[in-house]
């Protein structure tokens, strides 16, 4: 198979190649690093590779057995741990961090046969909405490599989106899979809260903002990896109940009836919206209207502003804590220069902050939650753009050292100020993707969907949530859109010219 041959597949395709042997592992492991081999000098969307190993797991799949055994997969330099191998976080203080075993995630994309080949670019924790560690570089766009692919998740996006590989590990804190799916023209699917593995070692991720899935190209690459992926977790704190069916067979199936879906183009933190994401959100209303849907422009009841204070006031606590843990693993306190600028804001803000106020913070995520079931007892599905923008260029999101000496600032000032300060410090990337953090804080699933080019030919995704528990909403919505003539997909992208 070359690689033209390759890149034409999805993941799903490609396994049911090899079932068949009309392709074998190996010359998928062969031409995914070809591909990478032509692409990652200009992009940087993976930073580290492990061919031999890839190659020498071949041996151990079981086609008969594994859905998707010898199918060649990237993984998320960030909770996506391989026993033995770098997991950096794309964090100076974790260059030499070597996991002693896989991650649940991991693990359970192993047993369904996939090889990894290597770890995609992230920002330091995932703390940005653009891929720019100082460890790495910068990941580019492939569609334009003089923007970013966005973040968290954006190694990841430029690989999927440059054909690399059809599906790579991604993560979701505040947006890190739609956003990325949004800038690069993919399918970015955020699961309900408790869907997929965590751990081990942890029963959470971010108090449960944050979840582990995946980018894709093709809707039913997703809809087949949530099918390997939902689990019940014993010892994890959030559980979803096992949808009793297929993902990837029920998506087929379209809507049972008219929905009642509500949609917005106002940002919920009162920034500015650009007309091409309004445009994209209004030409996918008509279009819903098209196919039988009662469409109503409304937009829920929810604090934006408050609930993205109190998602910064988590972001503070749980970076404190682990800077703290570092320190007593290695002995010695962490300073300044051993992390990022918005690492060490976060760090410093989140060492006044008090068990009675983190806790108030994480009831109105709950309060937020109670309010978007209600939302949902009269909507069935919410649509807003999933960001307000297309993706920044490349250094525009990054703080020049001008600023970050100004932000070095809060480790002397009062809490209430360096809570300002983190809200200041974050609000020009906040501009461009202000959407996306409500789900994380209910624990909603929600996806991005390609369905516009902006007039410079570079993709932007709208987002739909859906109420807990109903990705097959979701995943039937997209099925049906991805036949549409609004799914740009890959249609555009000098890439896959």
């Amino acid at each position: 198979m070359n690689v033209s041959e390759y890149m034409a597949h999805d993941a799903v395709r490609l396994s049911k190649l090899i079932k068949k042997k009309e392709v074998s592992a190996k010359e998928l492991v062969e031409a995914a690093f070809a591909r990478l081999e032509e692409v990652n000098p200009h992009l940087h969307a993976v930073i580290r590779t492990r061919k031999e190993k890839a190659v020498n797991e071949i041996s151990r799949i079981d086609i008969s057995r594994q859905p998707f055994a010898g199918v060649p997969i990237l993984l998320k330099d960030i909770s996506q741990a391989v026993k033995d191998e770098p997991l950096t976080a794309g964090a100076k203080l974790l260059k030499d961090y070597i996991p002693k075993q896989d991650s649940n995630w991991v693990a359970r994309m192993r047993e369904a046969g996939f090889l990894f080949i290597g770890h995609t670019n992230t920002p330091e924790y995932g703390l940005k909405n653009i891929s720019e560690p100082e460890l790495y570089g910068p990941s580019r766009n492939p569609w334009n490599v003089a923007h970013s692919p966005g973040g968290s998740s954006g190694g990841s996006a430029a690989a999927v989106a440059s054909g690399i590989v059809p599906v790579a590990g991604a993560s979701d804190g505040g947006g890190s899979i739609r956003i990325p799916a949004s800038f690069t023209g993919l399918f970015g699917l955020k699961p309900t809260r408790g869907r997929t593995p965590v751990g081990p070692g942890a029963g959470r991720q971010w108090q449960g903002a944050s979840i582990d899935f995946a980018l894709s190209r093709t809707v039913r690459d997703s809809a087949a990896l949530l099918d390997i992926l939902q689990v019940i977790q014993p010892e994890a704190a959030f559980q979803a109940p096992l949808f009793p069916g297929s993902y990837l067979e029920d998506m087929k199936k379209g809507a049972e009836r008219p929905l009642k879906i509500a949609f917005s183009t106002e940002s919920p933190v009162g920034t500015p919206v650009g007309e091409e994401a309004k445009r994209a959100v209004c030409k996918t209303v008509a279009w819903l209207e098209a196919q039988g849907h009662h469409v109503e422009e409304q937009a829920h009841d929810v604090d934006g502003l408050r609930l993205m204070e109190n998602y910064y006031l988590m972001n503070c606590g749980e970076i404190s804590a682990m800077i703290a843990g570092m320190e007593k693993t290695l002995g010695r306190p962490i300073t300044a220069e051993d992390v990022e600028i918005v690492t060490w804001v976060l760090n410093e803000a989140g060492k006044k902050v008090t068990a009675a106020e983190f806790t108030a913070s994480l009831a109105s995520w709950d309060k937020a939650a109670a309010q978007m079931a209600a939302f949902h007892q009269k909507f069935d599905l919410y649509v807003t753009p999933a960001t307000a923008y297309q993706a920044p260029k490349i250094g525009e999101l990054t703080h020049t050292q001008k600023e970050a000496e100004a932000l070095l600032k809060v480790s002397g000032m009062e809490k209430n100020d360096q809570q300002a300060l983190v809200y200041e410090m974050f609000l020009k990337s906040l501009t461009y993707t202000p959407f996306t953090q409500l789900a994380n804080l209910t624990g909603q699933p929600a996806m991005s969907v390609p369905v516009h080019l902006t007039k410079d030919g570079l993709p932007l995704g709208v987002q739909f949530m859906a109420p807990k528990g109903k990705e097959h909403w979701l995943l039937r919505m997209a099925h049906a859109l991805e036949q549409s003539d609004l799914w740009i997909g890959m249609k555009g992208n000098p890439m896959f010219a």
